[in-house]
């Protein structure tokens, strides 16, 4: 999948190098803010495989979104994105297909999850 031109504009916030605070412990960093042009995204609901539970006698639930990014984008299961102003989190390890027969690839694939609280 290359860029979409009609695609969403999403940012990846991938973890800084940590630092040590004045008692020489370990913080994190601050986050890198990379870019990401051209994504779809749609919802993600808690029907398919590894859904347990319906909740309030609903057959959908949303649980987050599905980011599909451009063939190549690196995205880190420690990695945050930030989608239309909201933030969420990566779920699970991001995937992605090349094809063995033609070479063509499909999009980087990212379950989301909304980040609360």
């Amino acid at each position: 999948m290359r860029e979409l031109p009609n695609g969403e504009d999403v940012t990846v916030l991938r973890p800084g190098a940590p630092t040590q605070d004045r008692y020489g412990n370990d913080v994190p960093g601050p986050a890198a803010e990379i870019p990401v042009y051209g994504c779809a995204v749609a919802p993600r609901d808690g029907t398919g495989a590894g859904a347990n539970e319906i909740i309030d006698a609903r057959d959908t639930v949303i649980v987050g979104l599905t980011l599909y990014a451009p063939y190549g984008t690196d995205i880190r299961a420690t990695d945050r994105v930030r989608v239309g102003g909201e933030l969420y989190e990566v779920d699970g390890q991001p995937g992605s297909f090349r094809s063995p027969f033609t070479g063509s690839t499909g999009p980087v694939v990212v379950a989301l999850e909304l980040v609360t609280g």
